[in-house]
């Protein structure tokens, strides 16, 4: 172990800054999920991230682009039980990164940062959706990419920190 209790090789911020991003990731998925379904069984219903007509995350997450990315349904159809809300997908994602943060194995490593750049070219695909196609800005959508961003950076530190490890262990 390194100082600060972290593994030899990862840096010591990591596991907290996981932790944090995980929650954060959760919270807003959880969120994002309860919105979606209480606007489809009441489309009176008004979320507190719906600031504006533009700045409307609940038509963000009732679009045709909050299931399966508006891909899935191409394929299935829209009444698919493959095409699931985002945000479930994101429930799945940072339960994943949070679960195999645990791992100190260079291939849980190797799965955290594909993973994760999995998340930031959805993220960048559904930012693009965002700003082009709906023409409104989520602020719910707006932090899970900022989040993703983030694991990101903190899933490639730590791949570094390992892979170092590794190969001064086999060299020293």
């Amino acid at each position: 172990m390194a100082p600060g209790g972290a593994p030899a090789g990862v840096p010591g911020w990591e596991r907290a800054a996981r932790v944090l991003l995980c929650s954060l990731g959760l919270l807003l998925s959880v969120y994002a999920l309860h919105v979606e379904l209480s606007k489809e069984h009441d489309p009176k219903y008004r979320a507190m991230c719906d600031l504006a007509e533009s700045v409307s995350c609940s038509k963000v997450f009732t679009s045709r682009w909050g299931r399966g990315f508006g891909l899935v349904q191409i394929v299935t159809g829209e009444d698919s039980i493959l095409n699931q809300p985002n945000s479930l997908l994101g429930i799945v994602f940072y339960s994943l990164q949070l679960g195999l943060g645990q791992m100190l194995s260079g291939s849980a490593a190797h799965a955290l940062v594909i993973m994760s750049w999995v998340s930031v070219a959805g993220s960048i695909y559904l930012a693009s959706i965002l700003v082009f196609i709906l023409g409104d800005f989520c602020v719910v959508c707006v932090s899970t990419y900022i989040v993703n961003f983030a694991l990101l950076y903190t899933n490639l530190k730590r791949q570094t920190g390992l892979m170092h490890k590794l190969q001064k262990n086999k060299t020293g």
